[in-house]
């Protein structure tokens, strides 16, 4: 067994929320910066532009991307051979995110009820989820989640007997349906089976695949790329005003299902897709 303490897991927690605030995936700053190059629409060109020196000079003031710095999605990946001394992990991780969100200067957003409205003020409690894997590290990924992109959010039960190309449309559709809310360009996050709750999650740790990956399953590779295609003939453009693209990238989660059903989940991530990551 090998040790990681309490106090080491809250200060990759915190640090982990401002880089993933202010610092810009590579891949998504690359995406970004060439879709300006391809869009063709000028008032989407010049809107790509903003976007480009947005990232920029947060990334060098460190100074958040986006004045939404969402909710807190922790993914905990931890080795079956690690034990955690000193406290609990969800302890760890709210404190971390605590700190990061208040000495970060980051906006904290979180209410303590969804009804009674009452901000927590510090950012917490954080979405946890939780998975053991094999070795004797602890991986976590912090993914803040802003809710003009996480309120569209749809999900859809369809008939296992529905043709693939149904599966595409729906999927499709639901970006079409969003249109400006989610600040396109998006990243098309889906999960595909398991049941209506794996469906949700499936789809947003779809949002941590690298814009420039593809699936492994070449099936859903080119699944994946003619959804993508069918969404950037869509016409909402960057930030809703027109041109060609509306999507980054699609990524697909596929998962084992019962006979009965199809579950899809479709989690749209902004133009602003954020994570940041940290092995223990």
């Amino acid at each position: 067994m090998r040790d990681i303490s309490f106090d080491a897991i809250a200060e990759a927690v915190r640090d982990l929320c401002i880089e993933a605030n202010c610092a810009l995936p590579d891949d998504l700053k690359c995406a970004i910066s060439a879709a300006r190059s391809a869009e063709r629409s000028p008032v989407g060109q010049s809107i790509l532009g903003d976007l480009v020196e947005n990232f920029t000079f947060a990334g060098e003031r460190r100074l958040p991307i986006c004045q939404d710095t969402g909710m807190a999605v922790v993914f905990v990946e931890l080795g079956q051979e690690v034990h955690i001394t000193g406290g609990l992990l969800r302890d760890a991780v709210n404190l971390g995110v605590a700190r990061g969100y208040t000495e970060g200067f980051l906006r904290k957003s979180v209410v303590r009820d969804p009804i009674r409205r009452v901000n927590t003020d510090d950012n917490t409690p954080a979405v946890l989820h939780l998975s053991l894997v094999e070795g004797d590290q602890l991986t976590i990924t912090v993914a803040p989640k802003g809710f003009g992109s996480e309120n569209m959010t749809s999900l859809h039960m369809l008939k296992p007997s529905v043709t693939q190309e149904v599966i595409e449309d729906t999927i499709v559709r639901a970006v079409s349906e969003a249109g400006s809310n989610p600040c396109p360009p998006v990243v098309v996050g889906v999960g595909l089976g398991g049941d209506a709750e794996l469906a949700a999650i499936l789809a947003k740790r779809a949002l941590l695949r690298p814009v420039d990956a593809h699936n492994s399953d070449p099936f859903y590779a080119e699944m994946e790329a003619r959804i993508l295609e069918k969404i950037n003939r869509l016409g909402i453009g960057p930030q809703g005003l027109g041109g060609t693209t509306t999507a980054l990238a699609v990524a697909i989660n596929p998962y084992p299902t019962h006979i009965a059903g199809l579950p899809c989940c479709v989690n749209l991530g902004c133009h602003v897709t954020r994570h940041a990551s940290k092995t223990l």
